[in-house]
């Protein structure tokens, strides 16, 4: 009798021999999805569920938590719902995630947890190039990507273990540590193609346009030709952008198209558009108020009651860890709390907690907009150059300290140090009227009136610099693009 289970055991001595484990069992199956033979013996699909369930809490804390928009969720939910009914896997039990994050990206966990931003939600322009997303994201799931991945990480482990068992090195761990940065990093391509053959099946099965995969990637495209232009190729975490985790081309999603054996009724689906933009219309654009916001060289935290401003020349970021300005020739300032509250005064904090090690000098208390703060500072080397670091604590509250620290190239210190003292003191409590001020970015949807132009709209934005660029990404609009009457776009609204 013929079967596609083969159960072995992979029992070795010298496993055994430093007591891991007496053997390790495991059983080649045959993949529903992808037809192919694979053996995972550290992780089983339920032990799949286990680990997706035990990192899920972390993906929300690093991403913003669950965005707070109900209809949102389930109409991700029941789009999701819809491609896993058409998978081979149907009965696995899915779990879908709206995270609260301006970052544009997309990944999923062992166990059926797949997670979109309202980033990426933005920037899609229909309801079949969300669908593409989402059905890429259940192809990693439904070819156990992450488990193939867990298991030669594992392997690894195990064996640099058992080396350190035999040489008596207590430098080498007995078993690395696996988290949930291994299921954030980027897979294969031959892992990635296998998703993308697998999405576009998912897609057509369900009535969507495969080929909206394709329009997607030529709009986070341009959306990451603007980032670096923007922020530079170091101003964002690239375990939270999508073509580090997702490194895709047009011409590969074309050759999965051909490789999924889609038919060319598929080409003809309906992409959903209008159906889309109602229900990203009002979504949070942006940052969350919760989060902090960045208007210009200003960064505001409406819910905490603060806000300071940059100099001149620098661009803010604001990410889940810190706030981060950028500045000319590698100047930095990096703003963030205390990770440990402390009532001590502040110039035995900067220099006994903070700055210890550091070798700071002139450390002095001063005194900014009626708060306690100290400062002082130390000759350091960035990227290999001489450069001026400036520590600054501020006590806002019994329990609360801010800090500035700010790195600048030696030979531009000179020139920055007044601005950069005027960041120090411009750090200040908002008056209960100014924090009502602040609203955040949403989106809208408007049709298009006969005179429009993109130059036209993209000047109603409420961004100081590259309006342009930013409605067309923000649109999926190639250059040259002419819009028409009656054609409904995205703008972005405070």
């Amino acid at each position: 009798m013929k079967t596609d289970r083969r159960c072995i055991s992979l029992a070795t001595g010298a496993i055994a021999l430093v007591g891991f484990m007496p053997a390790l069992t495991g059983c080649v199956t045959t993949n529903p999805a992808t037809g192919q033979q694979e053996l995972t013996p550290f992780m089983s699909p339920a032990e799949e569920r286990r680990i997706g369930a035990q990192e899920h809490p972390k993906m929300l804390a690093r991403f913003g938590g669950v965005y707070d928009d109900i209809e949102v969720g389930a109409y991700v939910a029941e789009i999701g719902g819809r491609l896993v009914k058409n998978s081979e896997l149907p009965n696995l039990e899915f779990r879908f995630t709206v995270l609260n994050s301006p970052q544009v990206n997309a990944f999923a966990l062992p166990g059926g947890y797949v997670y979109v931003t309202r980033g990426l939600m933005a920037l899609a322009n229909s309801e079949a190039e969300l669908a593409g997303v989402l059905a890429h994201e259940i192809g990693h799931v439904t070819a156990r990507h992450a488990a193939q991945r867990y298991n030669r990480a594992i392997a690894t482990s195990l064996g640099t273990a058992i080396l350190g068992a035999v040489v008596q090195n207590p430098g080498i761990d007995q078993l690395a540590q696996i988290g949930g940065e291994l299921f954030l990093k980027g897979f294969s391509r031959e892992q990635e193609f296998q998703a993308d053959t697998l999405g576009v099946r998912y897609m057509s099965r369900t009535g969507y346009n495969p080929e909206a995969q394709a329009t997607f990637l030529r709009t986070l495209s341009g959306h990451n030709a603007l980032e670096n232009e923007l922020a530079g190729r170091d101003g964002r975490d690239p375990l939270e952008d999508f073509f580090a985790t997702h490194p895709r081309t047009e011409d590969r999603v074309d050759k999965a198209i051909l490789a999924a054996r889609v038919s060319g009724a598929a080409a003809g689906a309906p992409l959903r558009r209008d159906r889309y933009l109602e229900k990203v219309t009002g979504m949070l654009y942006g940052d969350d108020p919760e989060q902090g916001l960045v208007r210009g060289r200003t960064f505001v935290y409406p819910d905490l009651g603060f806000a300071f401003e940059v100099p001149p020349g620098y661009r803010l970021f604001n990410t889940q860890r810190a706030v981060i300005a950028k500045g000319p020739e590698e100047a930095i300032i990096r703003f963030d709390a205390a990770k440990k509250q402390t009532s001590a005064d502040m110039v035995s904090y900067l220099a006994q907690t903070w700055g210890r090690g550091v070798g700071l000098s002139d450390v002095e208390r001063i005194t900014i907009n009626g708060m306690e703060a100290a400062t002082g500072r130390a000759s350091v080397r960035s990227k290999g150059q001489p450069a001026d670091l400036r520590l600054v604590a501020i006590r806002f509250s019994h329990d609360e300290i801010y800090r500035f620290m700010m790195v600048t190239p030696l030979k531009r210190e000179p020139n920055l140090r007044q601005e950069l003292q005027r960041t120090t003191y411009s750090f200040r409590r908002l008056s209960a009227g100014e924090i009502d001020d602040y609203r955040p970015f949403r989106l809208d949807v408007i049709a298009v009136e006969p005179g429009d132009t993109i130059e036209h709209l993209a000047r109603s934005l409420p961004f100081t610099d590259y309006q342009v660029a930013r409605f067309q990404t923000l649109n999926g609009l190639p250059q040259g693009t002419v819009l028409s009457p009656g054609q409904r776009v995205k703008i972005v609204t405070e």
